[in-house]
Formats: structure tokens, sequence, C-alpha cells
């Protein structure tokens, strides 16, 4: 089913999303990759405040490539969501709602995303000069001395995403085995 939702995401459009739903989403993301979730995890550790607020919000896995003239961004497709999964469980417990990436996460971040009605999407990966075209709008706001890896404010419109695991646990990559074994 296709739906549209606004980020930050609503504890209620979180958990009306399904596994296998195409999900458009228009409003304000972060991205983080592996190097900002390090610091944020160790920011945590030493009782120091996170540079982005985790309530509601959804993180992409994403670092840019840099932006053309006239453009807000470069390619910007996912990165592989398991190298999050370490730092992730963590983020959802603060109330982080919605994370973008590709590939399969581990059982505790599942577990996570149950615990708190939280959801995994996919972006296409190998489709990130089409998915920047989705961006409008680009800020680094922390760690800028990451490079590609800081933490940027993203506007977005019709984002295209698939809901991979959903707020109960249904993953899509569990159950399309399974519908194609049948």
């Amino acid at each position: 089913m296709d739906k549209k939702i606004q980020a930050p995401i609503s504890n209620e459009d979180a958990k009306s999303l399904r596994a296998g739903d195409y999900v458009y989403i228009t409003g304000t993301i972060y991205t983080a990759r592996d190097a900002a979730h390090k610091r944020m995890y160790e920011a945590l550790e030493k009782n120091q405040q996170l540079p982005i607020e985790m309530a509601n919000n959804i993180i992409y896995y994403m670092g840019p490539s840099p932006a053309r003239e006239g453009r807000s961004i470069g390619s910007a497709g996912p990165t592989t969501a398991s190298r999050m999964d370490k730092y992730a469980p963590k983020l959802l417990d603060l109330g982080l709602k919605g994370m973008i990436g590709k590939g399969k996460r581990s059982q505790a971040v599942r577990d996570a995303i149950v615990r708190n009605g939280s959801v995994y999407f996919a972006a296409i990966g190998g489709a990130g000069a089409i998915l920047s075209k989705c961006i409008k709008k680009s800020e680094v706001i922390a760690y800028d001395d990451l490079g590609t890896e800081a933490i940027r404010k993203l506007y977005v419109e019709d984002f295209p995403v698939i809901v991979v695991i959903d707020s109960e646990g249904n993953n899509l990559y569990e159950t399309a085995i399974e519908k194609y074994k049948e």
C-alpha cells in the first residue's frame, strides 16, 4: 500500500505502517553514518547532550557526494544499516522513530523497534542520484569534521522508501522469502 507521511513521524503514523508498504516521506530527516553514530554513542556514555533530538525523528544512513552546481546535495543513496546496529537500540530507546538504510538488521535492533513502536525503512541502493532529487535542502548541523559522515538536516519531499521492519516486528525480508516459496 502507498502511504504519505510527514517527518518528524508521529507515533500513530509509525504504528500504522506495515512491512511492505511503499512510503513517501515529506519533512525534516537527519543523516548519520558509522562515525557520527559512534560519536553520539560516546556522548551518551559521558552523559552529554546529543546534537539532534531523537524523539520522533528519522535518521537516514547516508553520506552524500558533493553537490553539483544548483543542487542542495549530490548522490544520496543508502548505506548498509547493520553497521549502525551496535548503536541503534540506544537511539531507539531515546525516541528515534525511523531509520532508513539498506540490508538486514540484528535481533537487538528488531527488538528495540518493537519495544519503541518504531520502523525501519529501506531506500533503493544504487539509486542515489535519483533519491537526491527528493532532497530539497541540506545543512550540516554537527560533526562537520567528519566530512560526508557529518550529521545533516535534510528537507525531503516525497522521499520514497519501503517499510522493511514495522512496529510489530514484521520483517519484509523474511515474509517476502516465504511468499516467494509459495
